[in-house]
């Protein structure tokens, strides 16, 4: 009911911007990002969840030599006088540029986080600040949200942040009709690694954050009938699922859980579309199975650095 909420206050919200020519409208981007840390690379898949007919899938950006993000909310934005829509999947270059990926202080990670989430946020000021409806969202629920995943600098090994960007609203005349709305500095929180104690298994993130979902994780605690099929047909899917379920995810088999993950992500995403991703410290970033778009062609980017991950190369077979 929480989600459906959400998604009334958005109609409202995106309604009356179509409805005047000289306004912007927010396609959103709804779903969940389902994250694994193998013994070797980072599996990366995503389901999407539309929230509206206009809704956008979830996308991915590569962003500097070593990462990607998974994009949600307000990733797509289009301008009535421009033919085209906003994309900040695509609009990135500038954002690889701000990134420092050389020696930095102990401790100097969070600079580069702070990079890549000011990089964003200077890209949403003047996209957000062309709102000027009330948006009813509650002070925690972000606007646009980026999970951030690849290997942080100087070998501190596999990360998954999530970076999220609120908003805040003043009145402007007496009506209460004008709204001013203003982007603020982007939130981080932690997902990966965890404590040095505590269990590794799937990191799993939805947006809105009540999307109505059983978690990937908690499907396998319950034993649900459709990972129990999973589990008796393959002998690598019982050793992989025994190892989650001892909180040894980071230790388990590359090959083994992507293919799991192959095959459990359908289930889970029904009808709707989807897509897995695996990203190696070394070997870089493939698709294992690609978006549709992710195979269109797109102009070369003059500012991509040269061991920037790609993310139109051919899914496996």
């Amino acid at each position: 009911m929480r989600a459906q909420g959400l998604l009334l206050l958005f109609l409202l919200f995106l309604a009356p911007l179509a409805a005047q020519e000289d306004e912007i409208v927010a396609n959103l981007a709804g779903g969940r990002a389902i994250i694994l840390v193998t013994s070797d690379v980072i599996l990366i898949g995503a389901i999407d969840h539309p929230l509206e007919t206009k809704s956008v899938p979830p996308r991915l950006a590569s962003i500097g030599p070593s990462h990607v993000g998974i994009l949600f909310g307000a990733s797509e934005w289009q301008i009535p006088a421009e033919p085209s829509p906003i994309r900040l999947d695509r609009d990135v270059p500038n954002i690889r540029a701000a990134v420092t990926w050389g020696y930095q202080p102990p401790g100097a990670g969070e600079s580069d986080l702070e990079q890549i989430g000011i990089a964003f946020l200077e890209k949403l000021r003047p996209l957000a600040s062309q709102l000027h409806h009330k948006i009813d969202l509650k002070p925690d629920e972000p606007l646009f949200q980026v999970v951030l995943v690849g290997y942080a600098p100087q070998g501190y090994g596999p990360e998954v942040w999530l970076i999220d960007y609120r908003i805040e609203q003043e009145p402007r005349g007496r009506s209460e009709e004008f709204w001013q709305t203003h982007i603020l500095r982007p939130r981080f929180t932690q997902l990966y690694p965890p404590e040095k104690h505590a269990v590794r298994t799937f990191i799993e993130t939805r947006y809105p954050a009540d999307l109505a979902a059983v978690p990937l994780s908690g499907l396998i605690e319950q034993d649900d009938s459709q990972i129990a099929r999973l589990r008796s047909s393959d002998a690598r899917f019982a050793k992989f699922l025994e190892q989650v379920a001892h909180g040894h995810a980071n230790k388990t088999n590359p090959q083994d859980a992507a293919a799991f993950l192959r095959a459990a992500l359908p289930l889970l995403a029904g009808q709707e579309p989807f897509f897995l991703a695996q990203m190696g410290e070394t070997e870089g970033f493939r698709w294992i199975v690609a978006p549709p778009e992710a195979a269109a062609k797109t102009p070369q980017d003059k500012n991509r650095p040269a061991d920037a991950p790609t993310l139109l190369r051919k899914p496996y077979p």
